[in-house]
């Protein structure tokens, strides 16, 4: 027998799901996670699970991992010391920004920490001009003087980002490879390979970002693999990644940066698949947690992909679901802020000490806790009974709240879900309202552990008319694992005017980019009737400053292909902003 494996590392639970090729069988698994080395609770996991359905890890066939490692180490700004450098006169980019503030009327809004301490930031000379020329040729002597003052400064990663290197990588790989020669033992990452696109901001953001979780994610990615081995489990590991397909444990590694969605995109490529099954087309999937809850909506199957997001305040130009995450789970602490009004969340009890009802020291009231209380949830046990709780330890808590708000437990433990579940459709509105999308048309689609619980509460302060909970909820981003394919993206920024006379320029990056397709489906070992590609190219109106994905027909690049991408676009312009431009030029600018 050979079993396919998923397993999805939450913030309070750990979710198996294993699947039996010939004979079709499911079994479904969940375990506490721990939260000190989320790697723990998956082997004990993994293990538990082969044990219930008695197979041994050798048949295992198949594994595959989501993790919330990456997205922690960035929330909770744990990633490694990290150095930078970058073209002379950049030095300070990573703090000037964009110059936005989170808040434009919030005078006291705080930005979130600089990865890189400006000590740690070091500018050599070298210049390529914006069509790729070389006006300033690299300094090789001054990056090597920067990579030893950046040893011994005690860094454990370098990141290197130069102007205009998505035009032409040569300086940034020869600045690598002065690193590796200097600097061995370091993890070092540059933007030509982590994020080959224009905007120098958001190019170097995601560089720093992917360089500062590298030597965690290789860590712990070092770990998982040394768990599986011990337990047996002989098959190729594999990580999602935030765009909803696999990679292996070594390119995740490399590519840390490309895993901060790595746990809610499953859910997302599990849904998809449920909801296609039981012919729902347009959906908006609700995935809760015990921490989060993440919401992302789908158009005739297809789940909406986003470029660039701000993950955490720190801008990464990455391919990605788009996802919405808010801190409402079911170990969200409600609370009584200074103006006498119930919040709750985005702080989180998580899986240790986790609600009051767990008995494990916390005494706040949870999302958790007042569902016990109003006994919407099993006032005595979980995990099929594995996991008991305590409803006299959820009442008390929720009665020191009711205290403070001078009402009764009842009535504190239902605004704690009226709070949660207005805080949750205000996600949904966000990647729904906000897009030129009406909830109203969509079949909500409610998994994750407390999902279905508060679906029916959502859908109706939506006005959703229809609800779809799968058959194993708590586990279905786990399930997903067992969906998603590998995948890779790929991306060339060339700036030219939408006509007929650029065609043949058209054609030589779209050739370009399908002969890394190339590369990869070799390197990946992918079979001819198993590759499938898909194009798109991000376009704006000459003079704007944000850029519309629009997909570019397959074949080859005609003057009809020119005018399906015009028309293209006009209908993405008309949906999000709401008007069309009939007059105005359009750019191609990112394929």
């Amino acid at each position: 027998m050979a079993w396919r494996v998923g397993v999805d590392s939450g913030g309070t639970f750990t979710d198996i799901c294993l699947f039996e090729e010939s004979t079709g069988l499911i079994a479904v698994w969940k375990v506490s996670s721990t939260p000190g080395d989320p790697s723990q609770a998956l082997a004990e996991g993994v293990g538990e699970a082969l044990a219930r359905v008695a197979a041994p890890a050798s048949d295992v066939s198949y594994f595959g991992h989501g993790t919330t490692v990456a997205t922690n180490a960035l929330i909770q700004h744990r990633g490694a010391p990290t150095g930078l450098i970058t073209s002379d006169g950049f030095r300070d980019l990573l703090e000037i920004g964009r110059q936005k503030r989170p808040d434009l009327y919030d005078l006291q809004a705080d930005k979130p920490p600089v990865l890189v301490e400006r000590r740690l930031r070091r500018q050599v000379p070298e210049r390529l001009r914006h069509d790729g020329r070389v006006e300033t040729a690299l300094d090789e002597a001054a990056v090597r003087n920067a990579v030893r003052v950046l040893r011994d400064a005690g860094v454990k990663a370098v990141a290197i980002c130069f102007l205009y290197s998505f035009l032409d990588a040569k300086h940034e790989d020869a600045a690598r490879r002065i690193v590796r020669e200097e600097f061995p033992e370091a993890f070092v990452c540059a933007s030509n390979e982590v994020a080959p696109e224009f905007r120098e901001y958001e190019r170097l953001s995601t560089t720093a970002v992917n360089a500062y979780l590298g030597p965690i994610m290789a860590f712990y990615i070092r770990g998982v693999a040394e768990r599986l081995s011990a337990l047996g489990v002989a098959a190729t590991p594999y990580l999602t990644q935030s765009n909803g397909g696999v990679i292996g444990f070594d390119a995740a590694a490399r590519l840390p940066v490309r895993t901060v969605l790595s746990g809610p995109s499953t859910g997302v490529v599990g849904a998809q698949v449920t909801a296609r099954l039981a012919g729902a087309h347009s959906v908006i999937t609700f995935d809760m947690g015990g921490t989060s809850t993440d919401v992302a909506l789908m158009r005739d199957g297809e789940a909406r992909f986003a470029r660039e997001a701000v993950v955490h305040g720190y801008p990464i130009k990455a391919p990605m679901l788009d996802i919405h995450t808010v801190g409402a789970g079911g170990g969200s602490i409600a609370f009584v802020d200074s103006g006498g009004l119930l919040k709750v969340g985005p702080r989180s009890a998580g899986a240790d000490p986790g609600p009051a009802c767990y008995d494990r020291g916390n005494d706040e009231p949870t999302v958790t806790d007042a569902n016990v209380v109003l006994q919407t949830l099993n006032p005595t046990q979980l995990l099929g009974g594995r996991m008991r709780i305590r409803p006299d330890l959820a009442r008390a808590a929720i009665d020191r709240l009711a205290t403070r708000l001078g009402t009764g437990p009842l009535a504190a433990a239902q605004g704690i879900i009226a709070v949660v579940t207005a805080n949750m459709a205000r996600a949904i509105r966000v990647i729904s309202v906000q897009r030129g999308y009406d909830p109203r048309d969509y079949t909500l689609v409610a998994f994750g552990g407390a999902g279905p619980l508060h679906a029916a509460r959502l859908a109706a302060e939506l006005d959703i008319r229809r609800v779809l909970v799968p058959r194993n909820p708590g586990i279905l981003c786990a399930m997903g694992l067992l969906l998603a394919d590998l995948r890779a993206d790929f991306a060339a920024t060339r700036l030219f005017a939408l006509s007929s006379t650029v065609i043949s320029e058209v054609e030589g990056v779209v050739a370009e980019l399908r002969e890394r397709c190339a590369v990869w489906f070799t390197e990946a070992g992918i079979e001819a009737n198993n590759q499938r590609t898909a194009l798109s190219v991000d376009m704006r109106y000459a003079g704007q400053n944000y850029e519309l994905s629009v997909p570019l027909p397959a074949g080859p690049v005609t003057p009809a292909t020119v005018d399906a991408l015009a028309a293209g676009f006009a209908d993405a312009h008309q949906r999000l902003y709401g008007f069309v431009a009939k007059d105005e030029p359009m750019q191609l600018v990112t394929f």
